[in-house]
């Protein structure tokens, strides 16, 4: 694994960005934490956790738990994805597993297969409250009465 100090801003964004590197070839079995954005092209088996974003290459195999920030795959990831932004699969990535995600982006040709939640429970509590009648018990027409229309014959 190499760690690359963001000196140079158009390849990290910002001088405190890190980038880590997990390179084809290499397998990793444990729990990892960091900050900042990591590739993996090789394998891991376990747990990755940051904040920042984790880029999974074509080549790149995840068996696991992951919490991030940002999740983008083209690779194969195998497990739980909890993103606090975003997930993206792109072609030819597949994940197998749950997702739960504010926001998620399914290329043409990539595959998902699993549960995804992205917080409907929020929006059923900002649902407005509806008033029901014994007319209308599951309270989902306007209580105020409606004109009635009558077609006049010449």
């Amino acid at each position: 694994m190499w760690a690359i100090g963001g000196e140079d801003k158009s390849k990290t964004g910002s001088k405190n960005e890190s980038l880590t590197f997990l390179a084809k070839g290499v397998d990793f079995r444990g729990v990892i934490h960091f900050e900042g954005t990591i590739r993996v092209d090789g394998r891991i088996e376990g747990e990755v956790h940051t904040n920042g974003t984790l880029i999974v290459g074509e080549q790149g195999v995840i068996k696991g738990l992951i919490s991030a920030g940002t999740v983008m795959t083209s690779g194969k990831i195998n497990g739980t994805v909890t993103a606090l932004e975003k997930v993206q699969i792109n072609k030819p990535g597949i994940l197998i597993g749950d997702i739960r995600t504010s926001a998620i982006a399914i290329e043409d040709g990539a595959h998902f297969h699993g549960m995804c939640e992205m917080g409907a429970h929020k929006w059923v509590e900002e649902q407005p409250s509806f008033s029901s009648s014994p007319a209308d018990p599951d309270g989902l027409h306007d209580a105020a009465p409606r004109p009635r229309i009558r077609a006049v014959r010449p």
